[in-house]
């Protein structure tokens, strides 16, 4: 890009130096022909004044592209702010369902260790309760072997022996 703006300022400051050392011979009247009709008219200015022209209708042209990129450039960037605003909302949309399907699978996973722990409980109760049961049905069945066992002895052997499971009060008087 800076190469061809040196050219064609190169080329102006060419055309100027040539016309600033050569002006007696540019604006010396000479006949023209435009084709139907001669006329007497400086020919070295009027190729300068429509190369001078030229330059300028070229420039309003460069400015016109130019302006219309810029405004081309502003529209796409106010798009692809659009865009990326529209696309941080739906990631923010997903991280929102992300977090709340999380939310949820640990709801499920709590409740679901919740009933367990309460099974387990439940399962427990019972097994303490039927271990109660076993152990206070075996002491029955020692208190019912030991009493009968006691029972079968002589009379006088509850006097030597007292009963260890008896708790009725004696009378100690004498």
């Amino acid at each position: 890009m800076k190469s061809r703006i040196a050219l064609l300022v190169l080329i102006i400051a060419v055309i100027g130096v040539l016309a600033f050392f050569n002006f007696p011979y540019l604006a010396q009247e000479v006949p023209m022909s435009l084709g139907i009709t001669t006329v007497q008219a400086p020919l070295g200015l009027i190729l300068i004044a429509l190369t001078a022209l030229m330059a300028i209708v070229f420039i309003a042209y460069v400015i016109a592209m130019q302006g219309a990129w810029l405004l081309e450039a502003r529209a796409h960037s106010k798009e692809m702010a659009a865009q990326r605003e529209l696309a941080d909302k739906a990631e923010a949309s997903r991280f929102t369902e992300l977090r709340i399907a999380i939310e949820n699978l640990h709801k499920e996973e709590e409740r679901r260790l919740l009933d367990r722990m309460d099974t387990l409980e439940a399962h427990l109760q019972a097994r303490a309760l039927e271990s109660d049961n076993s152990t206070a049905a075996y002491v029955g069945q020692l208190e019912q072997q030991l009493r009968s066992s006691l029972h079968a002895t002589p009379a006088r052997a509850d006097v030597l022996n007292p009963d260890p499971m008896d708790v009725t009060p004696r009378d100690t008087r004498l």
